[in-house]
């Protein structure tokens, strides 16, 4: 099982680095992809994946990513306004046919998981977006690396001992400090090649720690939902891994956070 994770996580980095760096068309297409894939894992866990509230999710998601592209609509919000919308009259159409909870799911899914982790596409996208959009995975899988290991080691006090007892307080201040600290060292290491002041560093360190703290939430919310509904994973897409939201879970909470603070205060 280390085995295939490692190799897993080997090719996730591979190729994290060959569409960030990239960017553009190629980075959004591969953006698009994984939010359907996203949206279907989670769709799935309401039973609704194979419905036609499932198929308006994809659309909606589609559409939203093309408009990212496109610019038709400058303001998103009439996407999802239009989005809810339309799941409502299908609702109050259809009825009995569709449980409320399926509604909320399928605005859910599409919000949760196709808006949120477009913010990876939009952070790089930024001025210096090649270089801030890093702090995403430092903040989500650094922050998640380090708690493990401080966990391992001097982990005493539970953080969530009914949700996730493996957990500890002290590996979740591991993992915000370990991230605070990997951000320093990519931020120095890097800074002469895009041209990146020595003062504007600590801020980036600082973002860094605070995307760390929510990551954390992240994680455990999506473990959650797997817990309310008695899953393990919500796919096998990425062996040893699972599936899409198993391994995005903290980066898809992470990303708009760092976008905002960054559009805000640094870029």
């Amino acid at each position: 099982m280390f085995k295939t994770r490692l190799i897993s996580g080997i090719v996730l980095v591979a190729l994290a680095l060959f569409f960030i760096c990239s960017g553009g068309t190629i980075l959004l297409g591969a953006m698009t992809i994984l939010s359907l894939i996203g949206i279907y894992e989670l769709n799935r866990v309401f039973k609704i994946e194979n419905t036609f509230l499932g198929a308006l999710g994809y659309f909606a998601c589609l559409l939203y990513y093309i408009n990212l592209k496109a610019h038709f609509v400058e303001d998103v919000m009439v996407i999802m306004l239009g989005f809810l919308i339309f799941l409502l009259a299908v609702y109050v159409f259809t009825y009995p046919k569709y449980h409320a909870q399926q509604i909320m799911a399928a605005f859910f899914g599409v919000f949760y998981v196709g808006v949120m982790l477009s913010f990876l596409y939009q952070t790089r996208m930024l001025q210096h977006g090649q270089f801030v959009v890093w702090l995403i995975f430092l903040c989500s899988w650094g922050c998640d690396t380090c708690a493990y290991c401080v966990g391992k080691l001097f982990g005493k006090h539970k953080m969530s001992p009914i949700l996730s007892p493996k957990k500890s307080v002290e590996g979740a201040i591991g993992g915000v400090v370990g991230a605070m600290l990997l951000t320093a060292i990519y931020c120095v290491a890097i800074s002469k090649a895009f041209n990146i002041d020595n003062l504007l560093i600590l801020p980036l360190v600082v973002i860094s720690g605070v995307g760390a703290l929510i990551s954390m939430v992240g994680d455990l919310a999506a473990s959650a939902i797997k817990r309310n509904f008695d899953i393990k994973d919500y796919g096998k897409l990425i062996p040893g891994h699972g599936g899409v939201l198993d391994r995005f879970d903290s980066v898809i909470i992470t990303a708009p956070i760092i976008y905002f603070l960054a559009y805000y205060f640094y870029v």
